[in-house]
């Protein structure tokens, strides 16, 4: 069975190298140093036509749906090009009222529409670790899972086509809001006289724990700088303004997830889109004073008050 990849950013090149020793590969990207690098770990470079054609599963992961949609579309798109009995898994994280346009799409063409976003980051794609929240029929999922099951043994039927893009949406805003919620109380830590590291520390011994305390603040912001973790804020704000729709859409009124949707559109206005999301404890003095000032984790102490 031939397996195309479109989209080499650096969640796809990084789950595209779980599946190139152990499936016929073909991948493209628009840049191509992507491509050539999955080419010298044993992919084939390939354009979107030549996948469509010779490729029974295509799988895409790319920034938003819309770009899906037009990967889709068009006399050379992939609805027109990939022979019936197909099937696409869009690994995008994306939009799951443009899951239920395209599944309408291909179907009369005898072609499959999978959404299978997934969450852990680049690292734990190369660890074999992801989370992979799949949406689609039960035959579908039934289809896609050992191949899938390549990628990461952690894969979810979330439910039919959407699902899973609802999932990691649900996920997403979870992830952006204690992310921001963490900064503060950390922040607040430290402007009552603490040490930032003996804060998080009680933190992670405690009920307020979350991935932001346990593993973003150690790795990432606690050796005397903000380091970067490889996902920009116009990413994050892109998903919690999806999430956001779906409730719309749904007529249901998530308060919290407009605070943060707005805290986000304030923190890509400062810093702009492309910075990191990490670079948002920039925006917050204590904090970053705190981070700028450490040079490891040691959990020392200091006088409150």
């Amino acid at each position: 069975m031939d397996v195309g990849f479109i989209g080499l950013g650096a969640m796809g090149s990084a789950v595209a190298r779980r599946l190139a020793d152990s499936t016929t590969l073909r991948v493209a990207d628009l840049r191509p140093e992507a491509v050539q690098a999955l080419v010298e770990a044993g992919a084939r470079a390939s354009d979107a036509t030549d996948i469509a054609q010779h490729c029974d599963v295509v799988i895409t992961c790319l920034p938003r749906s819309e770009d899906v949609g037009s990967l889709m579309t068009g006399l050379s798109g992939l609805a027109n090009t990939m022979p019936a009995g197909g099937v696409v898994i869009d690994m995008t994280t994306g939009d799951p009222s443009i899951d239920r346009e395209l599944t309408e799409l291909l179907a009369p063409r005898g072609i499959r529409f999978v959404d299978a976003p997934v969450s852990g980051g680049p690292q734990a794609a190369a660890a074999g670790t992801l989370s992979i929240m799949v949406g689609a029929t039960e035959q579908d999922f039934e289809r896609v899972r050992p191949l899938l099951a390549r990628i990461s043994p952690n894969v979810l039927h979330a439910g039919p086509p959407g699902c899973g893009h609802v999932l990691k949406l649900a996920n997403n805003l979870l992830s952006a809001t204690n992310r921001l919620a963490a900064f503060e109380a950390i922040a607040l830590a430290v402007a009552g006289g603490m040490d930032v590291g003996t804060a998080v520390t009680g933190i992670n011994q405690s009920s307020g724990r979350s991935y932001i305390t346990e593993s973003t603040f150690p790795r990432f912001l606690l050796n005397g700088s903000i380091q970067d973790q490889n996902f920009a804020v116009g990413l994050m704000l892109k998903d919690v303004a999806l999430a956001n729709k779906v409730a719309a859409d749904r007529d249901s009124q998530l308060d919290i997830c407009a605070v943060t949707l707005e805290t986000l559109r304030a923190a890509a206005d400062k810093l702009g889109a492309h910075a990191d999301i990490n670079q948002i404890a920039q925006l917050i003095p204590p904090l970053a004073k705190a981070i700028e000032t450490r040079n490891d984790f040691r959990g020392g102490g200091a006088t409150c008050g």
